[in-house]
């Protein structure tokens, strides 16, 4: 136990500290925002793409909005929060099917942010309903993937930001790279919130640690960048266990005890708060690119429920909300 310790903190104490948090402080954004900040607070968050929507060959298959609809009747008794991937190939409907069946947030993401089409179709969800798109993600691990740069990403969101003051903005990133040096300073500062993935699978000492230490890496990684890195809300986007491979150490059993510890161990509050990750097996995605080389079979098992909406051992112990 004491080496698993000394590896957690051994992770988290590698950065460089900065003197401050920063954040961007909008009067445009701030209706919008405090309804995020309320979503947060009150409500449960999941991260969902479409069971329909699969990448073949960096071709997308076209969601219909009959499949998104059944999607999302079978999380709405647990889930009053969406946050998406992108908004193209029918993921931009969601939104609108969304209100229609009583969610009270989501947070749209746009895949590529230098595809024209998909921020027009992210900013007409905004527009038909301001009531419920309650801030954009620009991209997905960009500067992870190599596919931009700090400097690129602080243009992309300003950029978009004129053409949508009042809708808060984030980028994502795993939680090492908003902490490892101060390049990405500048772009914090032009956010409106931070949508961070903070995986503890991924760490050394994983399969060695108790749940305990799972929960306890995620409170530990965002309380360090709400101390150092970022002064405004904090949405965990992505983390979790996925349910497979079991030669690799994943199976239910583990993602149902890491919740269940990490509920306990953060409940959600207004600036700070996760979703589950994700809604939905997605088989497609092992053949996907991926931000880190090599072949990666549990990218298809990170679902609370199987590709064909089936419910998976930890839903039986996630209340559902009133």
């Amino acid at each position: 136990m004491r080496f698993i310790i000394a590896l957690l903190m051994a992770t988290l104490t590698a950065a460089p500290a900065l003197a401050a948090p920063v954040c961007a402080e909008r009067d445009d954004a701030a209706p919008a925002l405090a309804r995020l900040q309320d979503a947060m607070a009150e409500g449960r968050f999941i991260a969902y793409q479409p069971t329909d929507l699969k990448v073949w060959d960096g071709n997308p298959v076209q969601a219909s909005e009959v499949s998104i609809r059944r999607d999302l009747e079978t999380l709405r008794p647990w889930f009053d929060g969406l946050i998406t991937y992108g908004a193209h190939s029918g993921a931009e409907r969601i939104p609108a099917i969304a209100k229609d069946l009583g969610y009270r947030a989501v947070v749209m993401g746009v895949w590529d942010p230098e595809d024209d089409v998909e921020l027009a179709n992210a900013l007409a969800a905004w527009k038909q309903h301001p009531d419920i798109v309650v801030g954009v993600s620009l991209g997905n691990e960009m500067v992870l993937s190599g596919r931009a740069n700090w400097r690129e990403m602080e243009r992309t969101v300003e950029n978009f930001r004129t053409k949508a003051p009042g809708l808060p903005l984030s980028v994502t990133e795993p939680f090492a790279q908003f902490l490892d040096g101060a390049e990405a300073a500048p772009l914090l500062a032009r956010l409106d919130f931070l949508a961070v993935n903070v995986h503890p699978v991924f760490e050394k000492w994983f399969a060695d640690a108790p749940p305990f230490n799972w929960a306890d890496f995620v409170k530990q990684v965002t309380s360090r960048l709400a101390a150092e890195r970022f002064c405004g809300p904090i949405l965990v986007k992505e983390t979790g266990v996925p349910t497979a491979p079991e030669a690799a150490g994943f199976t239910p059993e583990k993602q149902k005890q890491f919740y269940g510890e990490l509920a306990r161990q953060m409940p959600p509050s207004r600036n700070l708060a996760f979703a589950y990750f994700s809604a939905f097996d997605a088989p497609w995605r092992v053949y996907d690119e991926s931000a880190v080389a090599g072949h990666h079979p549990e990218e298809a098992h990170w679902g609370l429920f199987k590709e064909d909406r089936t419910p998976k051992p930890v839903m039986k112990e996630l209340p559902k909300l009133d």
